[in-house]
C-alpha cells in the first residue's frame, strides 16, 4: 500500500511540475486562441495595448484580444522572462512576431481558488 501511495504521489508531482501556465497563455497568444486565453481570465482584466489602458471585464477582454490577434496574427514566439516561484503569482514576459511588428507581451497571474487568472496583460512594440 505504501508502494502504491508513493507511486500515486510522484505521478501527481510529475503531473504538477509539467504543467506550466506561463507556457500555456504564451501559446494561446501565438496561435491567437482567445477562447482558450480567456479561461485564465479573471472577472476583471486590466488591458494595456499599445498606451491604450483601461480595466474591462473578462468578456469584453476577449473581444479586444480578439480583434487585436486578428489585425496581428502571430508567427511565433520567445518567453524572455518568468516569475513562478510565488505560490500566488506568477508573470511571464514573451516576444510575440507578427509579420507587422516585434511585439513585448508580458502578463500578471494571481491565484484564485486554486487557480491562476490573468489580471493584467500589457502589449507594447518591442523597443529592442
Amino acid at each position: 500500500m505504501k508502494k502504491f501511495l508513493l507511486i500515486v504521489f510522484l505521478v501527481g508531482a510529475v503531473q504538477v511540475t509539467k504543467a506550466d501556465v506561463i507556457e500555456d497563455i504564451a501559446v494561446y497568444m501565438k496561435n491567437g486562441d482567445v477562447k482558450s486565453l480567456s479561461n485564465y481570465f479573471a472577472s476583471t482584466v486590466e488591458l494595456i495595448i499599445l498606451n491604450q489602458e483601461e480595466i474591462y471585464s473578462n468578456v469584453q477582454a476577449g473581444i479586444i484580444l480578439k480583434d487585436f490577434f486578428q489585425k496581428n496574427p502571430a508567427k511565433s514566439y520567445k518567453i524572455v522572462h518568468k516569475v513562478n516561484s510565488n505560490a500566488n503569482y506568477k508573470f511571464g514576459v514573451i516576444l510575440l512576431s507578427t509579420s507587422k511588428n516585434v511585439f513585448r507581451v508580458s502578463y500578471e497571474l494571481k491565484a484564485s481558488s486554486g487557480k491562476f487568472l490573468i489580471a493584467q496583460i500589457r502589449i507594447e512594440e518591442n523597443k529592442e
